[in-house]
This record gives structure tokens, sequence and C-alpha cells, in this order.
């Protein structure tokens, strides 16, 4: 038995979208389960995110502190943002977010994973990428707002970041992923045979 996702849908009888947020909303679905019966679905409908995983010459990958408010956390995080774009290429998306969120720029770039951040409750799709041979962007800095007026930003070794997702004291689920991905590809096949950057990705599909 090959362990691989499949994509499948279930018939659906009714839907409608109650909640029409700024950039993500609410779906209700009537879905039918195998037994017949009709049951309500509720989940957020999520244009997707990219996060970037940069790893600079030394080991040590590029992370920030900011605040989430709906769980009341300063959370160490790697470069992310949203798909904003429908059809945006996610490679173009990475390479915007690391340059808006630490004026970074990076020569190599790999796909390390794709997740469903909690696909009971959400139809969010994240591409983490791994970026390499980093240097500092030019041009001027992005203007920053919000909850980004107040980022932190530290570059720590790999192996720390691992230790700090096991002990429980790193939450966010693509650092975590990215981190975990990035040891396992460095302990098995080695990191020249991650995916390309422009690897097919049918959560979210793109052009090139």
């Amino acid at each position: 038995m090959t362990i691989k996702d499949t994509p499948v849908e279930w018939e659906i009888r009714a839907t409608e979208t109650p909640f029409v947020g700024n950039k993500t909303s609410v779906r209700t679905d009537d879905v039918v389960m195998p037994d017949g019966t009709v049951v309500h679905r509720d989940y957020q409908v999520h244009p997707g995110s990219v996060g970037v995983l940069a790893l600079d010459d030394e080991g040590r990958v590029l992370v920030i502190r900011q605040y989430r408010h709906p769980v009341r956390h300063k959370l160490w995080e790697i470069p992310a943002g949203l798909l904003d774009v429908p059809g945006e290429n996610p490679l173009h998306a990475a390479q915007r977010e690391l340059y808006e969120e630490a004026h970074v720029k990076a020569e190599d770039w790999r796909v390390l994973a794709d997740v469903y951040t909690t696909p009971g409750g959400s139809d969010e799709a994240v591409r983490i990428f791994l970026a390499r041979d980093l240097s500092e962007a030019e041009g001027e800095r992005f203007a920053v707002e919000h909850e980004e007026i107040d980022l932190e930003y530290d570059r720590v070794p790999l192996d720390e970041l691992a230790r700090g997702v096991l002990a429980g004291e790193l939450h966010n689920n693509c650092l975590v992923v990215g981190v975990l991905a990035l040891l396992a590809a460095r302990n098995g096949d080695g990191l020249d045979a991650l995916r390309p950057a422009e690897a097919p990705w049918p959560a979210r599909p793109f052009e090139s």
C-alpha cells in the first residue's frame, strides 16, 4: 500500500457563506456521509500561504518574532504570507515575503513541504520553501504597519530551533514543519534532492 494523500470529494447538497472577511470567509456545506446522512460542515475558506525557511551559510535560520492576537503570544516564525492574487506563483510570493519581512534575497530555492494547516476546519494550504545563498536585498525597506511594527529578528542554528520545537517552546506551524522537514532532508538524500521551487502544487494551482 502506498501512503499518499488522494483527492476525493463527497457530494454536497447545499452550500452557503455566512461570513465574508477581508482575506478569508466561512463556508457551510451540507455533505453526504458514507451512510447517506447529511451533515453541516463549517470551515474557513483561505487563499493559501507561503513560508520561507531561509538558511544562511553558517547553518542558521532567519526567524521573526511577531505578536499573534488569536493565540495571545509573540511567536518565533519564519517569513510567511498570503497568496493574495488568485493563481499567483507561490515562488514569487515567497520571494516577495522574504524581501518585505526581512529585506533579504536568496539565489537558491527549493520546496521543503506542502501542508494543510488545519484540514478539519480550514482549506488553507501552505507551501514552505527552503531559501539558500542569502544576501541583503537592494532598495528601500518595505513600510511596515500594525503588528509588523514590533517585529524582532534573529538568526538561530537549525539544531537549536529543533530542540525548541521538541521541548514545546516553539509553536508556529510553518516554523515547526520547516525545521523538521529540513532536518529530515539533511539526514536523508540531502538538500539538493528536494523538489524544485516550481514543482506542481495541486492544492493551489499556479502558472509558471
